[in-house]
C-alpha cells in the first residue's frame, strides 16, 4: 500500500491556511445528522469531543476510567508550549517549529509540526477563556518558563499541575455538551475492536467494564485518542491503566503503525527501589530550570554516599561533577530529554550512581535557594541576611513554583528535598511512535482518525518537553474539527449506521471469543507475571541501549513469552462482572504483539537517535560511550543518520524536507 500524507502543496507557512480555505464543509443543519465516536477522553479526546459537539455533531465519548477527569493527561506537570513571545526573547512560530523538528532528530512530519506551532497561541487563549489558572507574573500577565532543548521561555504552566488544570478545562467544555445532549458519555467502557463496513470505519465494539456487557456502537467516523503505549515496558511513568489496545485494534484492522520503537526516556524520574515496583513516578522537567544535576567526581565519595558514611551536602563544589553544564554549556541542565537521559545513564553505567542500586544522579536546588534568597533579601530591604535567612527566603520561592512536586517526592522517598538533593534517573515516559496518520489525522482506514499521543506525526524520535499537551489540544480543538468535516461532507445523506449487520456480528463474535478464552483458560500464572517478563526484555534489549544481537534475541524471547501466555495465563473471576484482571489480560496480550513489532522496528533502524543508542552503528561520528570527547556544545548523535535522498523510515517523505537551513547532516545543537 502506498502511503499518501496528503500534505498540501506550497510554502509550509501557507499550507494550513490554504488547506482550510479549500476543504469541503458540513453546514450546521447537516451536522446534527452525523455521529462521531471518540475513544479516549484525555486532552486530545476530551477537547475533540467537546469541540465536535459544539459544532453540532452527535458525539459518543468512551473512557475506561470512571470519569474523563481521571485520564492520564492529568499527570502532566510542567507546562504547555506556545509561541506567544510574551517574554520578548525572540520566540516565533518558526522557532517553535524549528525547535520541535530539531529536537525530534528531524523525524517529524514538518507540515504537521508547523501547523502545530501555528495554532499553539490559540490553545492558550482557549484555555484562559475556560478558566485554566495559568501562573502569572507580578503584573498579572501569563508567566512562562523554559524547558529543555530551547533557548527561549515559551512554556505556560499552572504550578506543577498543568495537565490537571487543562484537563479540567476540556472536561468543563465536555460537560456543557453532555448537559445539552450532544455528547453521550460512556464511562467505564473499553473499546475492544473497530467495525469496518464497506471499507470505512463505522463503529466499535466496547465492553461495559462494570457489567461485562458487550455493546455495539455505530457512527459515521471513529476518532481514537487513547494515549501512548509506554507500559509495554511494564515499569514506566504511565498510569497503570494506560494501554495500547484501542490503537492496536485499529492497527490489526488495517491502520498502519509508524515508528513504534521511538520511546521517550524521561531523565527526571524517581529511581526505582526494587523489583516489587509496578510503576515509576515522574518529576517534572520544569525542575531543571532551577535544579542542577551532578554526581560526585571521586569514586570514594560515591561509595561513601551509598554506604551512608557521607551526605551529598558534605561535598564541596570542587568535588561535584555538574556533567551537563560541563559537556553542554550553551544549554546546561536544560538540554533535551534524550540528551539528559543518555548522559545520566552513561554516568551511572560508569559507576557514579549515588543510590543503593547505582541508578541515580542528584538534582540539587541549593544554588536556586541562594540565588532567589539573595534577590528576595534585596527586594525586602534585608541588610546582611544570614545564610539561614537567605535559604529560607529562597526556599519559599521554590516552594511557590514547585511545592507539590517536592511534597510528592518526600512522600515517596521519605527524604526532604529542601534539605538534601533529589535523586533522579531516566524512565520510560512518552511514545513518539503510534498509528500512522495523514495531514488530516486520518489513518489508513477511511473514516478512522487518530489524535494526540496515539498517533506518530509530531515528535519524531524525541519529544521536547511541554509539547505533549500542545499536540493533544491542538489536534482536538483546532485541527480535527476542520479535517474531519472534509470527510464527513460525503455522509450528510447516509443516515444512521445500523448495528445489526454481519460486520458488527463478526466483530462482536471475535471479541466474545477472546474474552471467553481468558476466563476459561486453566493456566497457572498471573497476567502480571507475563507483563513483568515482557518489560524486562524490552528494557534490557530494546531500551536506551540497543544492538542487533539483543534485538534479535528480544524478538525471539517476546514470541516465546507470548506463546507461554496463551497457554498458561490465569484470569480469576468471570466475564459478566467488573474484572480488572480480565481487562489487564487483554491489554497485555496486545502489548506482547506490539513488543515484537517494536523490537523489529528497532532492529531495522541501524541508527542512534532520540533516547536510543545503537551500539554497533557504523555511521556514528565520534565516541558514544564513556566521556564525551566532542565539542561541548554539540549534543546530538552527530551524523547518526544522514539524509541521502531516501526516506528515513516508511513515513518520512522527501518532499516534506523543505527548509534549506535545516542541515540534516549536522545533528547538533549550538
Amino acid at each position: 500500500m502506498a502511503l499518501d500524507s496528503k500534505v498540501p502543496k506550497g510554502p509550509i507557512k501557507d499550507k494550513w491556511t490554504d488547506y482550510k480555505n479549500k476543504i469541503d464543509l458540513v453546514n450546521p443543519a447537516n451536522k446534527r445528522h452525523i455521529d462521531v465516536i471518540v475513544v479516549g477522553t484525555g486532552l486530545a479526546g476530551g477537547s475533540a469531543a467537546a469541540t465536535l459537539a459544539e459544532l453540532g455533531y452527535n458525539v459518543k465519548a468512551f473512557a475506561y476510567q470512571d470519569s474523563p477527569r481521571r485520564a492520564h493527561s492529568i499527570a502532566a506537570q510542567g507546562g504547555i508550549n506556545a509561541a506567544k513571545n510574551y517574554q520578548g526573547d525572540g520566540d516565533s512560530t518558526y522557532r517553535l517549529f524549528y525547535d520541535t523538528v530539531k529536537g525530534g532528530d528531524y523525524r517529524s512530519r514538518e507540515a504537521n509540526v508547523y501547523r502545530l506551532a501555528e495554532v499553539s497561541s490559540n490553545i492558550i487563549d482557549q484555555c484562559v477563556a475556560q478558566g485554566v489558572p495559568f501562573a502569572r507574573d507580578y503584573g498579572g500577565l501569563l508567566d512562562n518558563r523554559s524547558f529543555g532543548g530551547v533557548l527561549v521561555s515559551r512554556t505556560f504552566y499552572a504550578k506543577g499541575q498543568t495537565g490537571q488544570q487543562l484537563l479540567l478545562g476540556a472536561y468543563s467544555a465536555m460537560n456543557r455538551q453532555i448537559a445539552r445532549g450532544k455528547i453521550e458519555m460512556f464511562n467505564r467502557h473499553e473499546m475492544l475492536d473497530v467495525v469496518i463496513v464497506d471499507g470505512k470505519a463505522r463503529g466499535i465494539i466496547a465492553r461495559n467494564l462494570i457489567t461485562g456487557e458487550i455493546e455495539r456502537h455505530s457512527a459515521h467516523a471513529v476518532v481514537v485518542g487513547s494515549g501512548g503505549y509506554g507500559n509495554v515496558y511494564f515499569l514506566s511513568t504511565n498510569a497503570m491503566g494506560s494501554n495500547a489496545t484501542a490503537a492496536w485494534k485499529i492497527h490489526k484492522k488495517g491502520a498502519y503503525f509508524a515508528n513504534p520503537c521511538y520511546t521517550q526516556i524521561h531523565p527526571t524520574c524517581i529511581p526505582r527501589s526494587g523489583d516489587y515496583q509496578s510503576k515509576l513516578t515522574l518529576m517534572s522537567e520544569s525542575l531543571r530550570n532551577d535544579g542542577r544535576i551532578w554526581v560526585p567526581k571521586n569514586m570514594e565519595d560515591v561509595l561513601a554516599i551509598r554506604e551512608g558514611r557521607k551526605k551529598p551536602t558534605e561535598l564541596s563544589e570542587d568535588e561535584r561533577d555538574y556533567y551537563l553544564e560541563r559537556r553542554y554549556p550553551a544549554f546546561g541542565n536544560l538540554v533535551p530529554r534524550d540528551v539528559a537521559s543518555r548522559a545520566a545513564k552513561e554516568r551511572c553505567d560508569a559507576g557514579y550512581g549515588v543510590n543503593a542500586t547505582g541508578e541515580a544522579v542528584y538534582l540539587d536546588f541549593a544554588s536556586a535557594f541562594e540565588r532567589y534568597g539573595k534577590e528576595q533579601a534585596k527586594i525586602h530591604n534585608i541588610e546582611n541576611p544570614s545564610p539561614a535567612k537567605i535559604k529560607e527566603l529562597g526556599q519559599a520561592i521554590v516552594e511557590a513554583k514547585y511545592g507539590n512536586l517536592f511534597q510528592m517526592y518526600e512522600k515517596i522517598i521519605d527524604q526532604n528535598p529542601y534539605e538534601t538533593p533529589m535523586m533522579i534517573y531516566p524512565a520510560v515516559h512518552y511514545t513518539m511512535g503510534g498509528v500512522w496518520v495523514d495531514y488530516n489525522l486520518m489513518t489508513t482506514i477511511p473514516g478512522c482518525y487518530c489524535i494526540g499521543e496515539a498517533n506518530f506525526s509530531d515528535h519524531g524520535a524525541n519529544r521536547l518537553g511541554a509539547s505533549a499537551l500542545m499536540q493533544g489540544l491542538a489536534d482536538g480543538y483546532f485541527v480535527l474539527p476542520y479535517t474531519i468535516g472534509d470527510y464527513l461532507s460525503d455522509d450528510i445523506r447516509t443516515g444512521k449506521i445500523p448495528t445489526d449487520s454481519k460486520e458488527f456480528d463478526e466483530a462482536e463474535k471475535e471479541v466474545t471469543k477472546r474474552i471467553n478464552f481468558f476466563v476459561n483458560n486453566k493456566g497457572t500464572k498471573s497476567v502480571d507475571y507475563f507483563h513483568k517478563k515482557l518489560g524486562k526484555v524490552m528494557w534490557d534489549k530494546a531500551g536506551m541501549s540497543r544492538n542487533a544481537q539483543g534485538l534479535t534475541e528480544a524478538m525471539a524471547e517476546i514470541k516465546a513469552i507470548r506463546e507461554e501466555f496463551w497457554k498458561e495465563v490465569y484470569v480469576p473471576g468471570t466475564a459478566d462482572e467488573m474484572n480488572p484482571e480480565l481487562e489487564k489480560a487483554g491489554r497485555v496480550a496486545d502489548f506482547l504483539e506490539l513488543g515484537e513489532l517494536f523490537a523489529k522496528d528497532a532492529l531495522m533502524r541501524n541508527e542512534s537517535c532520540g533516547g536510543h543508542f545503537r551500539e554497533e552503528s557504523a555511521e556514528l561520528d565520534g565516541p558514544q560511550k564513556g566521556e564525551a570527547k566532542r565539542n561541548d556544545k554539540d549534543f546530538a548523535f552527530v551524523a547518526a543518520w544522514e539524509y541521502k535522498g531516501e526516506p528515513a523510515d516508511a513515513v518520512l517523505h522527501k518532499e516534506e524536507l523543505e527548509f534549506k537551513d535545516i542541515e540534516l547532516k549536522q545533528r547538533s545543537y549550538k
